[in-house]
């Protein structure tokens, strides 16, 4: 049997392309990536698929970083016997811990972009925080922030011009930084091993 691996949606494309590259033997199983406005419900809904997948597959993995559950989720894999990303969320993973502490140490004022945030951001963001409607709420949500940084996984002139709108649609300057896929690669691998 595969190996059963609970993916966050904002990640399942990525690790399906490592996946396919390196001829791994996986499921994913997609959460919905809007459950990051709502992180209280991440864990839960975690153990839900894991209790209705665990017997099909003779192992499960999470791919998840803790992503603002503030434990909660590793109390989760701990019962269920599981392993899940490192980190504290996918930006640690892309850009790496310290590379995350350094850029938050030299301005905490920074939001963070990846390339499925780019790619969703008018949805994710805009529509969901109902700035597409009340667009006078930006200082409500966006006042403390100084820029936005893109954790370009894949930088093409596509997204680069999204990133460039998200930026603009909240009023900030864009910085890019080309990270890849960072550690995912390696932390995928190392889910799927004993």
């Amino acid at each position: 049997m595969s190996i059963g691996v609970v993916a966050c949606g904002a990640l399942a494309t990525h690790i399906a392309d490592i996946a396919s590259q390196d001829h791994l033997d996986i499921t994913i199983y997609p959460l919905p990536p809007l459950l990051h406005n709502r992180p209280e419900k991440i864990a839960s809904e975690v153990d839900a698929l894991l209790i209705q997948i665990k017997d099909k597959h003779s192992k499960c993995a999470v791919a998840y970083a803790d992503c603002g559950t503030y434990g909660a989720l590793d109390t989760v894999i701990a019962v269920h016997g599981v392993k899940r990303l490192g980190g504290n969320h996918c930006y640690d993973i892309f850009a790496g811990t310290k590379k995350i502490e350094e850029i938050m140490e030299s301005d905490a004022g920074t939001y963070f972009l990846t390339d499925f945030l780019v790619k969703s951001f008018h949805r994710s963001v805009m529509i969901e925080l109902g700035l597409d409607k009340r667009p006078e709420l930006r200082d409500d949500y966006f006042k403390y922030y100084s820029r936005v940084i893109w954790l370009a996984q894949v930088h093409t002139q596509e997204l680069a011009d999204l990133a460039e709108q998200a930026a603009a649609s909240i009023g900030l300057p864009l910085e890019i930084q080309n990270v890849g896929y960072g550690q995912l690669a390696q932390q995928v691998k190392e889910l799927l091993s004993n």
